[in-house]
């Protein structure tokens, strides 16, 4: 015995005759509202120069050493950044787009956990403010997928060290 089509399935038509109107309900695929008679155009060698001349007025004229993404949903975090002279995976940047500052939380540089007498580390909350020494920072993350990109400081500059660098 042969299990009974649902009334709306058997009313839909298996193919179109050229000229028809479709309903959007009644068609399978995506695929069925496409015209193969003529060659799509995917690529517009105009936009290329339209979107240069878009980051060039986001750069203000300014040259960069990389476009910065997150390494995660490689979101653009920055498009005008230095390159450290010494480390070469990491860049800083006075101007950046998608990216927020922990500023709850703080940072410090050249800070060591100490050893107390039971052997565990001591909680960096617990250490007194003369203790710790060194420049104070911010943990940035990207504003999408919240992964920490690097460090704001308290000159108001970006540091970036987990990056995507590309070709500016």
């Amino acid at each position: 015995m042969e299990p009974e089509k649902p009334e709306a399935a058997a009313k839909q038509p298996m193919e179109a005759e050229a000229g028809d109107v479709l309903d959007p309900r009644e068609l399978v695929s995506s695929d069925d509202e496409i015209d193969y008679s003529v060659e799509p155009e995917f690529y517009d060698p105009e936009l290329d120069d339209v979107d240069e001349r878009w980051m060039n007025r986001q750069r203000k004229g300014h040259t960069s050493d990389a476009v910065l993404s997150c390494p995660a949903c490689f979101t653009t975090l920055c498009v005008d950044c230095q390159r450290h002279e010494k480390y070469v995976n990491q860049y800083r940047a006075m101007f950046v787009r998608n990216c927020k500052v922990k500023t709850d939380q703080i940072l410090r540089e050249g800070k060591s956990k100490k050893k107390n007498r039971k052997g565990k580390a001591d909680d960096p909350s617990t250490a007194s403010e003369p203790e710790s020494k060194g420049q104070a920072y911010h943990p940035v993350c990207c504003e999408v997928c919240s992964t920490e990109v690097g460090v704001f400081d308290e000159d108001e500059v970006y540091h970036f060290f987990n990056v995507i660098p590309s070709n500016s």
